[in-house]
């Protein structure tokens, strides 16, 4: 049974952007502007885009999950183990959660929304909760790390995973505040043009482009500028912390290593708040608007926001898999369910890539206090 109240000629996608049908007339010939090309790219792109994104995601942070639920039981102590592998936990709950939305948003390219209004602002809120989240905890995880190399913050402070706590839990109420407008305005509506249900913001007539252009600078800051700048500020000081302490063999890896996080987090994240910025801009009058810009916009910012959610994809990637305590943790763990044949290959490449070297501290890919060692 549809819950549909209302026909919209706004629709957006999963993060709550809305394509250029908000501006449905081309200034040069007075008729709307044509959303077929659009409808049918979106169509063929987001289901697989999503479902692909939603696969690797899950198996990802399971796993993720998986081996640091191993290690705090082998601890029998909340707060045993350093905050980098507090935030990673957080990291991989909000990239599972995240990921968890997208097979919804799929359905209803492939078909319709047909989950209701209910399912449809708590599938919204934690799409938007949870980039929010992913982001940040990315940021707290650079930051820790700088205390522990640049600072040598005292150890036995850091491995008290509780003193992180406080500030997940401070950083998921913040986020949870910015997705009230998103809970509060998203509804099932009906396409523009075509007889399918969309769950999206819908703002009214009076404060549309205020919110909208509100919400896009605030994700812009909070969901890019904000975590790239912690990121960036963190990691430049932990290398040339490195630099005075770690061999030339050590200091290349430490450097490959940085540059991957921050690389692969501005190409999967800029060229998407750039398009929304471009969008801001145009809301605003700054840039011209007009059919073809409408449409490059409406594709663009699907594709390069699939990009950036294939980030929560990669971050077991990027802060587990190159950690090598985090592999050890893994190829036990997989000698415990399979056997020892069956990981058997699985344990020698743990064991061959950290022989030389036995980190205490945190098992992500940062992941020794020693600071020789920390960004191996």
């Amino acid at each position: 049974m549809k819950n549909t109240t209302t026909t919209t000629e706004l629709y957006e996608y999963a993060d709550g952007y809305n394509y250029s049908s908000y501006y449905p007339y081309d200034k040069d010939d007075a008729a709307p502007c044509s959303l077929r090309d659009t409808w049918t790219f979106v169509s063929n792109f987001a289901p697989l885009a999503y479902i692909l994104v939603f696969i690797l995601a899950l198996v990802g942070n399971i796993l993720v999950l998986c081996v640091i639920r191993r290690y705090r039981q082998s601890r029998h102590n909340l707060c045993s183990f350093s905050l980098t592998d507090t935030f990673l936990l957080h990291l991989a709950i909000s990239d599972l959660l995240l990921a968890m939305t997208l097979p919804f948003f799929a359905v209803q390219w492939i078909n319709e929304w047909i989950f209701g209004l209910f399912a449809c602002k708590i599938a919204g809120v934690l799409f938007s909760l949870n980039v929010y989240c992913g982001v940040l905890f990315l940021a707290c995880i650079s930051f820790d790390r700088y205390l522990a190399i640049v600072h040598a913050v005292n150890i036995s402070w850091r491995r008290k995973s509780c003193h992180a706590q406080l500030a997940c839990a401070v950083i998921w109420i913040v986020c949870l505040g910015l997705t009230v407008v998103d809970m509060h305005y998203r509804d099932v509506v009906l396409l523009y043009g075509r007889n399918q249900q969309v769950c999206q913001v819908v703002f009214s007539q009076e404060s549309s482009q205020q919110w909208q252009i509100g919400m896009q600078l605030v994700s812009l800051f909070l969901g890019f500028v904000f975590p790239l700048l912690v990121m960036l500020y963190c990691y430049i000081c932990i290398f040339k912390a490195l630099c005075h302490t770690s061999t030339r063999r050590q200091k290349r890896r430490s450097l490959r290593l940085i540059v991957s996080l921050v690389v692969v987090f501005v190409v999967s994240w800029a060229p998407y708040n750039a398009l929304r910025m471009t969008d801001s801009l145009k809301k605003l009058g700054v840039i011209v608007n007009s059919c073809g810009l409408n449409n490059v916009l409406d594709m663009g910012i699907l594709v390069t926001e699939s990009m950036g959610l294939a980030h929560c994809a990669l971050n077991p990637l990027l802060y587990g898999l190159v950690g090598i305590k985090f592999r050890r943790e893994l190829a036990q763990m997989c000698k415990a369910v399979l056997g020892l044949q069956g990981c058997l290959g699985l344990a020698g490449w743990a064991q061959s890539r950290g022989s030389t070297r036995r980190p205490t501290g945190s098992f992500s890919s940062v992941d020794s206090e020693n600071t020789s060692s920390v960004m191996a």
